[in-house]
């Protein structure tokens, strides 16, 4: 197992190849939440995000939810709306959530892909504990100040002419 199939970078969750994974060794998928299933702002969805998951669920992969996401609320109900479990505060990139989530699944490090918007938190971490990564492109959503290193995006911007899905945020409340 020492080829991978799969690219290292995707326009969103739904365009990676399921076989890919499958060819290249791949059981486990440590996932992002925000602005890589959902923007962090709850404007958008990941077109197609959700239909992905479950296909890949029914070909044997195991799923882990990663998240920095400062409202806990959030996690819990996309924890529960996808049946994946999650780590919130995951801290990334620091290695403790993501070995907690591996071991959780029973796999290696190099039988886990990392999937996320982010280079300094998804892309280093993954790095960190030796799984391989794809990086997605983020969903809009307003920038902060550390979302630039270096005076370089540390995210892919979501391409304009691609289709968005529109969330209900009132979806939480019920």
């Amino acid at each position: 197992m020492g080829k991978y199939y799969f690219p290292k970078t995707d326009y969103r969750l739904a365009t990676i190849k399921i076989e890919l994974l499958e060819a290249s060794g791949i059981k486990g998928v440590l996932l992002d939440l925000d602005n890589t299933i959902v923007s962090e702002d709850d404007r958008y969805l990941s077109p197609g995000a959700e239909a992905w998951i479950e296909q890949a669920k029914l070909a044997g992969f195991k799923f882990y939810i990663l998240s920095n996401g400062k409202r806990r609320y959030r996690v819990k109900y996309w924890s529960y709306r996808l049946d994946i479990p999650a780590i919130n505060p995951a801290k990334k990139p620091f290695p403790f959530a993501f070995r907690k989530a591996i071991k959780a699944m029973k796999l290696r490090p190099k039988q886990v892909v990392v999937i996320g918007d982010s280079r300094h938190t998804d892309v280093l971490g993954a790095w960190l504990v030796g799984c391989p990564s794809i990086q997605v492109a983020t969903l809009p959503h307003p920038f902060r100040w550390w979302e630039k290193l270096f005076g370089k995006r540390v995210q892919t911007p979501y391409p304009i002419e691609h289709e968005l899905e529109h969330f209900d945020v009132n979806s939480y409340k019920t």
